[in-house]
């Protein structure tokens, strides 16, 4: 008998998108997919640490461009791809929180979540997508969720609204694109320590509820979510597609 060879997690020869590039998760999927023979294209509005991230990737053998982008901006989203080829990988890593409780919630900050969270995304997706039908080249699109895209969160209606919103356009997207070999997914990590969550982690009592939620007993690091993105970037992960890669330590598990 001949025995079945595991499909390759490489991708050279390909260009990957990574939004939100610029620092924690985001940077940490430049890093991943470049690993993996990628050009990787780092877009965010912050193109000082931009390049710090791409030289990095470059001084270590990766292949990476900068592109300054604005994502809330959906005439300077569309403008941008549309100076860009298709991309074969695009992962959305872009987003934001303005947590509060529910009574407490302004229209302006409904406004923000949503206008990153979900309007940019929708349309980066679209945008992203088209250009693929447009090359006959299919393509793998991701977008950094989140475990409150499954299940509630206390002072995180507007954040858990813009993620379940994500899971459920995942969902459709997927319908409509996979005869176009367009395969498009969720990751969903817990709380991950980065320089934008450092405030959560510096307060004890919030580290031990965390901990208590995650049932490996451990708070997430960047490194937790490379392999999950390299991987529905490959080839490995074919046929996976409307369906979201909880990296949670067990939280929703529940």
């Amino acid at each position: 008998m001949t025995l079945p060879r595991t499909p390759s997690f490489r991708l050279d020869g390909r260009r990957a998108l990574v939004t939100g590039a610029s620092s924690g998760i985001g940077a940490a999927c430049a890093a991943a997919l470049a690993e993996q023979g990628a050009h990787v294209v780092c877009a965010a509005r912050s193109a000082d640490k931009l390049n710090e991230v791409t030289e990095e990737i470059r001084a270590r053998g990766g292949s990476a461009e900068t592109l300054s982008l604005d994502m809330a901006d959906l005439d300077a989203l569309a403008n941008s791809l549309a100076a860009e080829g298709a991309f074969d990988v695009v992962v959305n890593s872009a987003g934001m929180a303005r947590h509060s409780a529910a009574l407490d919630t302004s229209v302006e900050d409904f406004d923000a979540v949503m206008a990153l969270n979900l309007r940019a995304a929708y349309f980066l997706s679209t945008e992203s997508a088209r250009k693929m039908i447009a090359a006959g080249s299919g393509g793998s699109i991701i977008h950094i969720s989140s475990q409150m895209g499954h299940v509630g969160g206390i002072d995180r209606a507007v954040y858990c609204a813009s993620k379940h919103a994500i899971e459920g356009m995942v969902k459709a997207m997927a319908l409509e694109w996979g005869a176009e070999r367009i395969r498009i997914n969720t990751i969903c990590p817990t709380f991950i320590r980065t320089p934008l969550t450092q405030s959560t982690f510096d307060d004890p009592e919030r580290v031990r509820w965390i901990k208590e939620k995650i049932k490996l007993g451990r708070v997430g690091e960047v490194e937790d979510i490379m392999g999950a993105v390299a991987y529905l970037a490959s080839d490995a992960a074919a046929l996976v597609t409307g369906t979201s890669l909880l990296v949670d330590g067990g939280w929703t598990a529940d």
